[in-house]
């Protein structure tokens, strides 16, 4: 059964804002144990600390540029998208900040006068 989705279909999928930001260490994580890379090792052929590691893996810590490269060094795992995933948990995560909303909110307001 083929199934086909129209453009406007698409296009409002790919605009959906999950319920719950997703952290690029959280699909590294998941990697890992796929593949029964312990984190310790990883760490250790990465030259980080376990700690930053771990950190990182469970959403405690972001990942950085330097460490993206890392972990596509290690792991052969495109920097580029995880980069991206990390930018949209920062977006997302800021959005979910109702005082800051606030502060934008009036914000765009002096801007529109």
């Amino acid at each position: 059964m083929e199934v086909r989705f129209d453009k406007q279909y698409l296009k409002d999928f790919n605009n959906l804002i999950p319920a719950f930001p997703t952290h690029p260490g959280e699909i590294l994580k998941d990697e890992l144990e796929y593949r029964g890379i312990s984190q310790r090792k990883l760490a250790e052929s990465m030259g980080i600390r376990y700690t930053v590691l771990n950190e990182i893996l469970n959403g405690h810590r972001p990942l950085t540029e330097k460490t993206a490269l890392l972990f596509e060094a290690a792991l052969g795992i495109d920097s580029e998208p995880l980069m991206r995933l990390q930018t949209k948990y920062n977006m997302l995560t800021i959005k979910q900040d109702s005082s800051f909303m606030e502060r934008l909110a009036k914000l765009r307001h002096i801007a529109a006068l």
